[in-house]
């Protein structure tokens, strides 16, 4: 299993949709951001402010990093 370090910080665990198919999320606000190693297959999707990763019961987490887009997407584009 590949796994990537990433410094992750603040995050939102989506809990799925409401009635009207509103996203219901959990904002979750940290003082400072830590190391963190992730499993790549966790890893759905990557823009300029979030790393979306899957979380137990189906949930989804938004979290917010440090490094560059394009460094978070070299690790993941070219693992060693």
């Amino acid at each position: 299993m590949a796994f990537i370090e990433v410094t992750l910080g603040s995050h939102m665990i989506s809990h799925g949709y409401d009635t009207d198919n509103k996203e219901v999320l959990e904002h979750v606000a940290v003082d400072g951001f830590s190391k963190k190693v992730v499993a790549v297959s966790r890893i759905k999707s990557l823009s300029e402010k979030y790393i979306l990763t899957d979380y137990l019961d189906g949930r989804w987490i938004y979290w917010e990093y440090t490094e560059t887009f394009d460094e978070v997407k070299n690790k993941l584009v070219n693992p060693r």
